[in-house]
């Protein structure tokens, strides 16, 4: 049975204040969303905190068996969730229905391995033998969780799944954009099993409630933009609890001389294109050597010039719109200051109000220089550059440039040589012969950025012990006293039997 627009709203805590988004598609407001008040915001944790504890208390096999309900039901309102992402993010049906595919393989697998990566573990002892360690995972209590428009589900929900099983409380802040596509999964979870109280949403602007969220939980979960990023990390050290931050990127690709061309072109249209564009871990910059840069340009304008555009909800659409008028703003500008300073249009390069306000086509640049904005700056759209590279080593120089390190993409026919360029890019993620799902769909890998890019992962163990406490417990099969006695003879020994082992476990 499907759940109406009210019914999903009605999770929401009440409010007087209203406000809506816009539908990319057409332009047409979408449904008004209650506007949660800090006030709201501390009422909700307060409940999520009370109900924690018998949540924890469960046992985790339990929380596994709640997990794969969640998965099922999610495959089964498949259409439903496909719609809405459709309606309030503009994206095409087939990466809709790939975010969903991506949720469900995130609850099978903790519902599947969650349980291992929790299970109490031995360390080794002081004195082996005579001391034992053991090292467990305690919930941190509270998590919140604040994630972005463009992948309202997976993010969203994604890392909402092993706080859970972790046996957290969570609870998130839906974005403005998107707000139902989380109210439904969230709605599933619930019928799966999760108690009400357990996972609390809130819904209203980050600069209001997002302070008040983050005042109130033990730790926090954010994907978006750098800046933000930072003002969250500072927040969160003032009150010294974790954050797992995913922040921006301006993803490289390296196309080597001996690569599939029409392979490295296929992954980089997936890669450049995917969702408008709108994808942290997209591509944005490709460093092609010199020896099949015209054939690789070639190309890749042959299958973007291919690409199937429009606001349709069938699978017969390749890309679908960007999701407001501040992401066409900006994907406008960074294409008119390029052009503007001399980079060459190779296909694209317009917006297309006349299939939507927000559409713009796929667009591919060459002769970009450092003095354009889209040269360095993140564009979050369709838009992809291509840089002509000599060497190897001149690509990984390049690609490693910016402030940036949270994904890439490496395309060459030799494997070791693949995997000895990815060694040398500075991201979280290096995709081989793929343009970056490879990596994200590895789920029992942890994906994460470096430098400003953010810190912490997501995904395999990291994904979910970064949600506990590690407690260590020592026994002793003796008590022994701290000597009172011959203590200088005592530790004289002990230095002498250090030094004869270091001579001969560490002989240079």
């Amino acid at each position: 049975m499907t759940t109406s627009v009210e019914a999903l709203l009605r999770q929401l805590p009440p409010s007087a204040e209203f406000a809506s988004a816009t539908a990319p598609f057409t332009g047409e407001p979408l449904p008004d969303v209650p506007q949660t008040g800090t006030e709201s915001v501390a009422a909700a944790a307060l409940a999520c905190r009370a109900a924690q504890p018998a949540w924890a208390a469960s046992p985790v096999r339990d929380r596994q068996r709640v997990l794969a309900r969640f998965a099922r039901l999610l495959v089964d309102d498949h259409d439903r969730l496909c719609d809405l992402m459709q309606w309030e993010t503009g994206k095409a049906r087939v990466h809709a229905a790939v975010e969903v595919q991506g949720v469900v393989s995130v609850a099978r697998h903790y519902a599947a391995r969650g349980g291992a990566y929790l299970d109490e573990r031995r360390a080794l002892g002081a004195v082996p033998g005579l001391v034992s360690a053991r090292v467990g995972y305690r919930p941190k209590g509270l998590v919140g969780v604040i994630a972005p428009w463009n992948y309202p589900l997976f993010l969203a929900v994604g890392d909402v799944v092993p706080a859970l099983l972790a046996g957290n409380a969570v609870l998130s802040k839906a974005d403005s954009q998107a707000p139902l596509t989380l109210l439904h999964a969230r709605h599933l979870a619930v019928r799966a099993g999760v108690p009400e109280a357990v996972w609390q949403v809130v819904a209203g602007p980050g600069s209001r409630i997002g302070p008040a969220l983050i005042d109130e939980v033990d730790h926090l979960s954010f994907t978006g933009s750098t800046a933000t990023g930072r003002e969250i990390a500072r927040r969160c050290a003032d009150r010294l609890i974790g954050a797992s931050l995913e922040l921006g990127g301006k993803n490289p690709m390296i196309v080597c001389a001996d690569a599939d061309l029409r392979a490295a072109a296929r992954g980089a249209v997936q890669a450049a294109f995917s969702n408008a564009g709108q994808m942290c871990i997209g591509i944005e910059r490709i460093y092609v050597h010199e020896k099949v840069f015209d054939r690789f340009r070639d190309e890749l304008v042959r299958r973007t010039t291919r690409l199937r555009i429009g606001a349709g909800y069938g699978y017969d659409v390749d890309m679908g719109s960007l999701t407001s008028q501040g992401q066409l703003d900006l994907t406008r500008h960074h294409v008119a200051d390029a052009l503007a300073k001399g980079a060459t249009v190779a296909t694209g390069g317009r917006p297309r109000p006349d299939l939507g306000p927000f559409f713009h086509e796929p667009t591919v640049l060459t002769g970009v220089t450092a003095e354009m904005a889209v040269y360095a700056e993140e564009t979050f759209g369709p838009v992809v550059s291509l840089y002509r590279v000599t060497s190897e080593a001149e690509a990984i120089h390049l690609a490693n440039e910016g402030e940036y390190g949270l994904s890439a993409s490496v395309w060459t026919r030799d494997l070791r040589r693949g995997r000895r360029i990815a060694a040398q890019v500075v991201a979280g993620a290096v995709n081989v012969n793929d343009g970056y799902l490879s990596a994200i769909a590895s789920l029992g890998a942890p994906m994460g950025g470096m430098r400003t890019s953010g810190t912490g992962r997501r995904h395999g163990r990291e994904g979910i012990v970064r949600y506990t406490e590690p407690q260590t417990v020592t026994t002793q099969r003796v008590a022994t006293a701290y000597p009172d006695r011959f203590r200088g003879p005592l530790l004289r020994a002990m230095n002498a039997g250090t030094r004869a082992l270091l001579a001969i476990r560490h002989r240079s």
